[in-house]
């Protein structure tokens, strides 16, 4: 997506006159050089990766009685041992595309072994417990190899060691979740930043959001949601304010953190709505709901466009929402459509007059 609008830019620019084709291609040439690009062959190499861990998976899950215990042990050992030496192997000569798709190999049989040994030795212990260990192997192997895609195996896994706990009522601790998903989000979130498997900071994220969702899945009340909403509130200033001293650090890590904190502050005044039954209390959490999508358009509006249009559908319902509530049970269905005609259009020229004040802010800046 991103490479695809850099190309229509510097075509642009090239027509232009702002630059010449020899820069232009060399510009494209250095972005496609880079190793977070896109790359078929990388991709097509993880896929074969994927596929051969799927049949060592399903080889383990077919229960193959006839092999002796010892052979499939040895058997399973010698494709992750394989599979992590000749990773190795290419990451020191240089090889960085080949060797992700061992060392996903090696990752993906390392859980396949922890099944099989379970299996054969009808070791005690659960879903919940093998997934653990799973996660630990791989947060070790991307640590070791410096590999982004074992980072984004790790994040994965970290999703399912959650969701096995999540869904088990036996349990050892109910309340491990509390304080293990967050730690597993700030596991990724460091090897992120070692690695430089940049999109992968995306699964820790919405590891913290489905944290907060379990959070409240356990408490649902209303002290709750308010307070996700008002941590979401201060994670999303400290993010986007300038004068934020944390202000550098969210920068650094792109738009992620602005975006993921402002859509806590949304869900949690979401979930506000379904708890508050009286027309008074919603009327007010309404104008607090504009006032928030208005101050996320107002603060990244101009350089984080998925805040942007967030505010902007944040908005739009809500703007909607009261419509219905109130004007909309007066006038009856007819009269609401044509209210809300009115509230779109309204809407509307909100958003392009923000866009042109944008516009003019940016003209004001270079001159």
């Amino acid at each position: 997506m991103y490479r695809g609008r850099l190309e229509r830019d510097l075509k642009l620019w090239e027509t232009q006159g702002l630059i010449d084709a020899q820069t232009a291609g060399s510009l494209l040439k250095e972005y496609d050089s880079r190793e977070n690009s896109f790359s078929l062959g990388r991709v097509l190499m993880i896929i074969a990766a994927l596929l051969v861990a799927a049949a060592v998976l399903l080889l383990v899950a077919s229960n193959w009685e006839a092999i002796p215990r010892l052979a499939r042990l040895v058997g399973i050992l010698g494709v992750i041992w394989g599979a992590y030496l000749a990773g190795g192997v290419l990451v020191m000569r240089g090889a960085e595309r080949l060797a992700a798709a061992f060392l996903v190999l090696g990752t993906l049989a390392f859980g396949g072994a922890i099944a099989l040994v379970g299996q054969m030795y009808h070791l005690s212990g659960d879903t919940f417990q093998a997934m653990l260990v799973w996660f630990a192997g791989a947060v070790a192997a991307a640590a070791l190899f410096r590999s982004g895609a074992v980072t984004a195996i790790a994040g994965f896994l970290a999703f399912v060691v959650a969701g096995a706990d999540w869904t088990q009522s036996y349990s050892s601790d109910e309340t491990v979740l509390l304080w293990l998903m967050p730690l597993m989000a700030g596991i990724i979130i460091l090897l992120v930043r070692y690695t430089g498997a940049d999109r992968v900071r995306h699964l820790a994220y919405l590891l913290l959001v489905s944290w907060l969702a379990y959070i409240y899945s356990e408490n649902e009340t209303p002290t709750v949601a308010i307070a996700i909403a008002s941590g979401g509130a201060v994670a999303y200033l400290l993010a986007a304010v300038p004068q934020s001293p944390l202000h550098a650090i969210a920068r650094s890590a792109g738009a992620a953190p602005a975006f993921y904190s402002y859509l806590v502050l949304l869900l949690g005044l979401l979930v506000l709505h379904a708890e508050f039954d009286d027309v008074s209390d919603r009327l007010v959490l309404g104008v607090i709901t504009l006032g928030a999508a208005i101050a996320g358009i107002a603060l990244s509006g101009k350089e984080n466009g998925a805040v942007r249009y967030l505010g902007y559908a944040a908005f739009a319902a809500e703007t909607l929402y009261l419509a219905s509530e109130t004007i909309g049970s007066i006038i009856g269905t007819s009269g609401f459509f044509l209210v809300s005609g009115v509230v779109v259009a309204l809407i509307a020229w909100a958003v392009i007059a923000l866009e042109r004040r944008f516009s003019t802010a940016d003209t004001k800046a270079e001159a």
